[in-house]
Parts: structure tokens; sequence; C-alpha cells
């Protein structure tokens, strides 16, 4: 029996089946140098897609599910509202949570629910009606002309014992009724936090506590982490002498960048409190999100001083209670940006990504690049009906691959594949048990696939993209779309790499089948492995060696 048919039996008998409903509920737990999350006393990958902010009342989305099921998704992150669960103060209605657990599990798919309370997209516009306008009892921040911002203080006690009150609520309601079901798999605190269009809060109890010192806890986090830190934020503090104390302008300078780190901190107090009654309820996996930065762009000039690199480690230190930051990824440089979501061991989970075709691919780098937990794209109900086609045919080979890609995640065995970037022209490397791949990306576009010839009207360019994973010794499998690679052994000697079989299939109830074999003009005479543009497929590779 080969490596590769022993490593998925090795899955399904080092996975224990959990019984005890309490014993399996989610959670994340470490596998070599990844974090997985684990439902049902199984590695669990969330093949999600987000809803748009409207969109999480059972009414309006009642009739997506299909449309949702047919694209292979296993997960939909929906939006709660505070102002629809505590439409007066104390007094809870949990139809809408309940409505949207009752057709999620219709639908056989989990849940990661995302609190609109406090803030959503740096304003409050989803607290409560009492809430908004009791603004002396629930205070604003103010620009440094004095002017409310529709932003809730997160220096306010009153804000953050209200809004923690409601949340717990709502965990204590989901472990009441989903306690047993674990539809709900994870919970984002709020939605992309961030100041904006000044980088802090000016409220007097803001202006006071930012002329005051910066707390004994953030000083000891970073004296204690310093060679681990974020370049901007050690390189703030080193320019400043590296002092011990101080207030936040002596510890890391004048400008808009320590007032992000000043909003930071206390952001991620106020989140804290949140996940502390949260969890004291029902102690789910919980993450924020961050709507990252463009290009050239200031604090203050986008949503500043939520989870973003930068201040990451601020976050850290603020809200130990969070499992995990999350980015928001919406930029070309999808790879850049995941990979700054790893530092710390930080589990990476894609809340929102592009729901256009090139990001289907994604998926794949994600989860097979940097041991992901989850990826899901944006708007999903509104998805075009090419990127439709994508995201159904790319979650359906992940779906097939789940088995072994959590058996490797942590281990080493596995790499993701995907452009750097639009003007990427050079092949990328990969290095893997023991080989060196050259991968070229080939969107397509000019050539019928179907047909095998040039097109009389090109097809739209394919997202290019997959994973590989060293299955045994010289064999490899490889998925993914859009993707020509070759193999070179590392310190070889002169010797030259072979194709020795080159098959295509699926796994089927989570056996290998055969599609065909690969030997001719799909793999250039046995030159190259390619996964063709257009659709996403499987291989399995074996290779030798000669002079």
């Amino acid at each position: 029996m080969n490596l590769f048919l022993r490593s998925l039996i090795v899955v399904f008998l080092l996975v224990p089946v959990v019984s005890h409903a309490e014993d399996a509920r989610p959670h994340l737990a470490r596998q070599g140098t990844a974090t997985q999350l684990w439902v049902d006393g199984r590695p669990f990958l969330a093949r999600a897609g987000e809803l748009g902010n409207s969109s999480g009342e059972p009414a309006y989305l009642h009739p997506f599910w299909p449309k949702l099921k047919a694209m292979n998704l296993n997960t939909v992150l929906a939006p709660v509202y505070w102002e629809r669960i505590e439409p007066a103060e104390g007094k809870f209605d949990f139809s809408t949570l309940d409505g949207l657990l009752q057709d999620a599990r219709a639908s056989d798919m989990r849940l990661v629910l995302l609190w609109f309370g406090a803030w959503k997209n740096s304003m409050s516009s989803y607290a409560p009606a009492w809430v908004k306008t009791n603004y002396q009892r629930f205070p604003r921040c103010r620009d440094s002309a004095g002017r409310a911002l529709e932003i809730l203080s997160p220096f306010s006690a009153e804000n953050r014992a209200t809004d923690a009150r409601a949340f717990a609520a709502v965990l204590q309601h989901l472990r009441e009724v989903d306690g047993q079901a674990h539809t709900v798999v994870l919970v984002q605190v709020e939605n992309e936090i961030g100041m904006i269009p000044e980088a802090r809060d000016h409220s007097p109890e803001a202006d006071q506590l930012f002329k005051g010192p910066v707390p004994a806890e953030l000083m000891a986090h970073l004296a204690g982490d310093f060679d681990a830190l974020a370049p901007e934020l050690r390189d703030a503090w080193v320019a400043q002498g590296r002092r011990p104390s101080g207030t936040w302008t002596e510890i890391f300078g004048p400008g808009v960048a320590t007032d992000e780190i000043f909003s930071a901190w206390y952001f991620a107090r106020f989140i804290d409190a949140l996940a502390t009654a949260g969890k004291a309820a029902y102690p789910l996996p919980m993450y924020v999100n961050a709507a990252l930065i463009r290009p050239g762009h200031l604090p203050g000039q986008y949503p500043s001083a939520g989870p973003l690199p930068q201040v990451a480690d601020v976050w850290r230190a603020g809200a130990p209670s969070l499992d995990f930051l999350a980015p928001d990824i919406y930029f070309t440089n999808f790879s850049e940006w995941a990979r700054r979501y790893t530092r710390h061991g930080n589990p990476l989970f894609i809340p929102e990504s592009v729901r256009a075709p090139d990001g289907s691919a994604n998926a794949f780098y994600a989860f097979g690049g940097l041991d992901a937990i989850g990826f899901s794209p944006f708007g999903i109900e509104y998805i075009s009906e090419l990127g439709a086609k994508y995201l159904t045919g790319g979650y359906a080979v992940i779906a097939q691959l789940t088995p072994l890609i959590t058996a490797n995640q942590g281990r080493g065995t596995m790499a993701g594949m995907v452009p750097e970037g639009p003007e990427q022209r050079q092949p990328q490397q990969v290095w893997l048990g023991g080989y060196t791949l050259q991968v070229a990306f080939d969107p397509g576009g000019g050539y019928d696939v179907t047909a095998g010839n040039p097109a009389a009207s090109p097809p739209p360019a394919s997202p290019t993209g997959g994973l590989v994973i060293a299955t045994g010794q010289d064999e490899f499998l490889l998925a993914g779309i859009g993707i020509t690679t070759t193999f070179q052994l590392r310190g070889g000697g002169g010797m030259q790499v072979g194709l020795l079989s080159v098959e295509e299939g699926e796994f089927v109830d989570g056996q290998w089948r055969h599609i065909r074999w690969l030997n001719g003009d799909q793999t250039n005479q046995g030159r190259h492995v390619r996964l063709e543009p257009g659709r996403f497929s499987i291989q399995r590779v074996r290779l030798y060696q000669f002079k």
C-alpha cells in the first residue's frame, strides 16, 4: 500500500468521533504548526460565503438557500443585528436568530454569526434606537473640532456594558438552542471596527487618557515580545528611545500613527469585555475582522485602529479573550495580505473576499498554503453566474480534498500556489518533498479548452491557482486551475526528473476514482503537469529520476 492511500486511512483512524455534545462543541486545536477548527469531533474547513449587510433576516434570505447549497458551501456568515435582538432595553427578541438557525439546519449548513453591535464598518448604524437617541447616556466619539460622530465611544463604560450584556444574551440563547446541534461554529465580534475620518477620538475622556501613561500591561506585552513585534510598532518605539514607560507620544512619537495605536488599545479592551462576557455564556471561538488599508492612505483616511497588521500586537495584548484576528481581503495581492495574518500562529480565516471569478482560486492558496480554517467571498447571494460557476467548481474540489488537507495542515507537506499579483511574470517556486516545483499560471482566454482549438469567441480569463500535497516518496497530488508545474530535484547531482505517471481523478466518498491517464499532449509528452484553465481538477503525479 503506497503512502498516498495510507495517508487517507490515517485521517479516519486518528480523528476521534466524539459523541458527547459538550465535548464536540466547536473549538480550535493545534496540529503541528497549524490551528484547526474542530466541529463535532472532527477538523472542519469552512467553505463559506458571507451575506450582504441587510440579508440576515430569514424572510429575505429564505429563497437564497438552494443557491448557496448548490455552490457547495458548507457555511454561511450571517449578520445578527443588535437593534433587532434588543429592540427595547432589556427585552430580547431572538426570532431572527432562530429563523437563521432553522433554515441553516434545513440546508445542512453551519453558521458564523457576525455581531453588528456597537460598530459596523466604523459606524454605529446597527445600535438600537434607544441607544442612538440617548447620546447623553451613550456618548459618541468626537472629531478634533469637537463635533460628535456617529461612532459610539469605546471609552464609555456604559457603551461597553450595554453592548456586552446584549452580546452575552445572544451567546446564552445560542447555548440553549444550539448547544447540541452546533450550527454556529464561530462568532465575529462587531464588524470592521475603526476610527474615521480621524485616527482617534477627541472627546474629553479620550484626550485625558491620551495625555496619560501607556497602560503598564501593554508595555509589558511589548517588552516581552519585542523581537516579534510588527516592524511599524517596534520601529516607532525604538525611535523614541524604547522607553519603559511614558505617555503615548513619549513612547511612540507624535502623529497619526500614535493616534491609531492609542485607539487600537481601547477598541481592543472594549472588545475583550464583549468576548469575555460572551464566552462566559457559551465559549465558542471568537474573532474580529479588519478593513485593510488602501495604498498611500494614512490613519484616519481608512478605518484606523482595527486589527490591522501594524497594530495587531496591540490587539493581542488588549483582547486576549479573542481567538484570532481576520483580514477582509479585496486586493489583488491576496497572498501577501493573507500571510501577514499568520504571524504569532494566528489562525487564518478570510471572512470577506471578492466574489469575482478570480477569487475562487485564493481559497486553494489559503487552505493549502497557509493552513486556513475558512474562506468566504462577500455578498455571496449576489454572486454573478460566472463567479458562481468557478466557486462551485473550486469548493467541490476542496470538499473532496478536505480529509487530506486537514491531515496535512501544519506538517510541512503541503503548499499553496497563487499569483502574487497581476504583474507576476516569472514562475513561482515551491519547495516540497525534496523537489523544487516551478509553477506558471495560465488564465486561458483566447483558447477553447473544451474543443482544444483556438476559440472564435475567446472565453474570459479564468482564475489561476491551486495547492500541492506531498503524498509519498516521489508522489504528489495537485489540485486547482490554470497552473503548469515542472519538477526539479533539489541537490540532485545532475539527476533529471521525469513524470512516471500523471492521473486525473476525483474523490468519491473519500476514495480515489480514476478518470484518465495524462501521458500525451496534456503533459507536453511528459515535460510538465498542467491543470488546464477553465475548470478545477485534481491530478496525482508520480516522479522518477534519470541521467
